[in-house]
């Protein structure tokens, strides 16, 4: 029997600053790094503002897993932009570090 995840869940996953081996990924700032160039994919009508630029997107943000730097990666993004989607996939693929599937829970209104 297989679960299905709601279509807003599709493909989400969490980058976890870890190799495949277990060694942490160096520099110590990669998340914030990759999440600042994220930053400018976000859903309509929330960009603007005088200090949007200094926000990350609501797809692609950093966060901490068992003490470890992390990334998730909300699955809207490819919907959005497919080709940034695919990009921090690639990220991960080219640095070796661990992509485990998220289940991410509905924002509280």
């Amino acid at each position: 029997m297989s679960v299905q995840k709601p279509a807003e869940q599709q493909d989400s996953f969490f980058i976890v600053g870890q190799t495949s081996n277990g060694r942490q990924f160096r520099p110590s700032d990669w998340a914030e790094r990759l999440c600042g160039v994220m930053a400018c994919f976000k859903p309509e009508g929330t960009g603007g503002g005088r200090d949007s630029h200094l926000q990350f997107s609501p797809y692609v943000t950093p966060t901490v897993v068992n003490g470890v730097k992390s990334v998730v990666v909300n699955g809207k993004l490819r919907d959005l932009e497919p080709l940034a989607y695919h990009f921090v996939l690639s990220f991960a693929k080219d640095n070796d570090l661990q992509v485990v599937d998220a289940c991410l829970l509905p924002e509280k209104k």
